[in-house]
């Protein structure tokens, strides 16, 4: 399985030929990312805000078996049970024996039975900005918790490489709770060749 972070929580995620776009963002609406044009088999979004919906730049493919199944856990977009932000979904996706979760902008506490449906993940895509998810230090409670094999961040910003919303804060807040972090300088990385770390930093692929 192939895993390329396009940039904010849009991910690109490729087997046997079939692709998924997560979270497609509209022009404009995540600073120092490029407008987005992909092609893809499959799009999932976790919420309907505008840089996370973007279903119509992305061209949906047809005729290829599809090698992944779909699991979804629903949850909240806030701490209020949606009151400030609505809904969100977790897309639980399996493929090659690789079991991969996107946490969409997660919010909220989970519950216990949930937490159960997260446990043995190979991957974890994980917001840490805070603001509008969960933070750096609640994102690293939960990987605790959860104890992915791997965790990739994302849904924060980057003064130095100049992306992501002000409001947010940087990866930082949460690298600086966990052990074994390492920085890529690619945007991409595939699961038969995993560094040897439980935090990989990406660099977002649609930089301006």
């Amino acid at each position: 399985m192939k895993i390329t972070w396009i940039g904010h929580s849009c991910f690109k995620i490729e087997s046997d030929g079939y692709t998924i776009i997560t979270d497609p963002y509209e022009d404009g609406y995540v600073p120092g990312l490029k407008p987005l044009r992909e092609s893809a088999d499959m799009v999932l979004c976790s919420h309907e805000h505008g840089d996370h919906n973007a279903r119509d730049l992305v061209e949906i493919r047809k005729g290829s078996v599809c090698p992944f199944t779909v699991e979804t856990i629903d949850t909240w977009h806030d701490e209020v049970k949606g009151a400030k932000r609505g809904p969100n979904t977790i897309h639980i996706i399996e493929a090659e024996g690789i079991r991969l979760a996107h946490l969409g902008d997660l919010g909220c506490e989970l519950e216990e039975n949930q937490i159960r449906k997260l446990e043995k993940l190979d991957v974890c895509l994980i917001p840490v900005g805070g603001h509008f998810t969960i933070d750096g230090k609640q994102a690293a409670d939960l990987v605790h918790r959860i104890q992915p094999k791997l965790v990739i961040p994302m849904h924060y910003r980057d003064d130095r490489a100049g992306f992501g919303f002000d409001v947010i804060s940087e990866a930082d807040d949460f690298t600086k709770c966990m052990d074994s972090v390492v920085t890529l300088g690619e945007c991409s990385l595939s699961t038969d060749r995993l560094p040897d770390a439980r935090v990989v930093v990406l660099q977002p692929r649609d930089t301006v």
